[in-house]
């Protein structure tokens, strides 16, 4: 399995995601900072290995956490603030929706290589 590749896919479908919800923070993969391209290779084994959408937001919580990452009403990168530094059941809908939407890319890429 080319983590990469998940990786990339899924990032990408994220970032259009989050542009269709007026969200236009997200670059392209080639544009990323390591920092973003290793957090979503990190969401890849997990996902593979049956994570649901609850449990990728856990570890990818958990990454940011460990990371300095904090609650922030706004994403700032900067200060590493974050809106979804919350529990999975507090997520509002379309933020659930993002953590379905990584998982599924993930999963899709194995019946494509």
């Amino acid at each position: 399995m080319n983590v990469e590749a998940c990786a990339r896919a899924a990032h990408e479908v994220n970032r259009a995601y989050c542009e269709a919800l007026g969200d236009h923070s997200q670059v392209p993969w080639d544009e990323a900072p390591d920092w973003q391209k290793e957090s979503a290779r990190n969401g890849v084994m997990p996902v593979l290995e049956g994570a649901g959408p609850e449990k990728s937001h856990e570890g990818w919580m958990a990454e940011k956490l460990a990371t300095g990452w904090v609650y922030g009403a706004v994403k700032d990168a900067e200060k590493k603030t974050h809106p979804c530094m919350v529990p999975y059941v507090e997520l509002p809908p379309e933020q659930r929706a993002k953590d379905a939407i990584y998982c599924a890319v993930v999963r899709q890429m194995l019946h494509t290589e």
